[in-house]
C-alpha cells in the first residue's frame, strides 16, 4: 500500500475532490452492489435482479416489493468509518473541496463533511409523486419499518425516497456542480467505486489537474489514467495516510 506517495501528493495540492462510490460505506455495513458480497450477486428472494426492483418502472408497477426490499437493505444503521472521517478532516484543513457521491447513506455528513454533492439523492427524505409535498422522514420511515407503503397526507399519493433510480434522470443541477469542482481540482481521488454507472462515471472524464488517485479493491477501467492505484481497504488506506499527514480524524 503506498500511501507514502499519497500522502506526498495531498501535501502538494489545494484543490482537492473526492469521487466515491459503494465501497466506501461497505465497512461501515452498508452492502455495495457489484462485488461478490454486494446486492446484485446476492439478494435471490424475489426472483427479480435487484437492478429491475431499484427501477422506476418496478416503483411504481409493484411498490410493495419495492419498499420490502428498501426495508430490508436500505434503511440500516451505520455508522461513518475511517474513509469517511478522513475526507471530513481534509475538507476542515482547507484542502478537500468537495465530496461527490453515488450514495445515498449520508454517512458523509454524519462524519463532518460540509460541501457533498449526493448523484443518487438521499434515502433521508421523501417526497410525494402526486402533489410534490415533502414527507416528514420519521413518520415516513416508521410506515416503511411497518411494513407499509408510505402515502401522502394530503392527496393520498405515494410517497417515494429522494433517491434516482434506474430509468431516471439525475436532479438538476447535481452534474453541473460535480463537473464544475472536477474540472478545477488539481487532484482527483477515486475510490469504493467500479466507474461502471453512467452518466456519473463520465463526470472522471473532466478532470485536467494534476494527480488521480484511484483507491479500489478491483479494477477499473480508468486505472490506467490514474497517477496512483491503490488496491486495498479504503478505510485503511484513508487512516494510514492520516497518519502521516499528522492529521486528526
Amino acid at each position: 500500500m503506498n500511501t507514502d506517495s499519497f500522502a506526498s501528493m495531498i501535501r502538494e495540492c489545494n484543490n482537492i475532490v473526492f469521487f466515491g462510490g459503494a465501497g466506501v460505506s461497505t465497512e461501515s455495513g452498508v452492502k455495495d452492489y457489484r462485488s461478490k458480497d454486494g446486492l446484485y450477486n446476492t439478494v435471490k428472494e424475489y426472483g427479480v435482479p435487484p437492478e429491475e426492483i431499484l427501477s422506476h418502472d418496478f416503483f411504481f408497477q409493484h411498490t410493495e416489493i419495492f419498499y420490502d426490499f428498501y426495508r430490508k437493505y436500505f434503511i440500516i444503521e451505520s455508522e461513518p468509518n475511517n474513509a469517511h472521517k478522513a475526507l471530513a478532516s481534509l475538507e476542515k484543513s482547507g484542502k478537500l473541496k468537495a465530496v461527490i457521491t453515488q450514495n445515498i447513506d449520508g454517512l458523509h455528513q454524519k462524519a463532518g463533511s460540509k460541501i457533498v454533492i449526493e448523484l443518487h439523492g438521499t434515502a433521508a427524505e421523501f417526497y410525494c409523486v402526486g402533489c410534490g409535498k415533502k414527507g416528514d422522514t420519521n413518520k415516513v420511515l416508521s410506515e416503511i419499518k411497518n411494513k407499509n407503503v408510505p402515502k401522502c397526507d394530503c392527496c393520498g399519493g405515494i410517497i417515494k425516497p429522494k433517491v434516482v433510480l434506474y430509468g431516471e434522470n439525475l436532479y438538476d443541477g447535481v452534474a453541473e456542480s460535480s463537473v464544475h469542482y472536477i474540472q478545477n481540482a488539481d487532484m482527483l481521488i477515486v475510490g469504493g467505486t467500479s466507474l461502471a454507472v453512467y452518466p456519473a462515471a463520465s463526470f472522471v472524464r473532466y478532470f485536467r489537474g494534476k494527480y488521480i488517485v484511484m483507491i479500489n479493491k478491483s479494477e477499473t477501467e480508468y486505472d490506467g489514467n490514474a497517477d496512483l492505484v491503490i488496491r486495498n481497504s479504503i478505510g485503511e488506506v484513508f487512516k494510514n495516510v492520516m497518519e502521516r499527514l499528522e492529521l486528526q480524524q
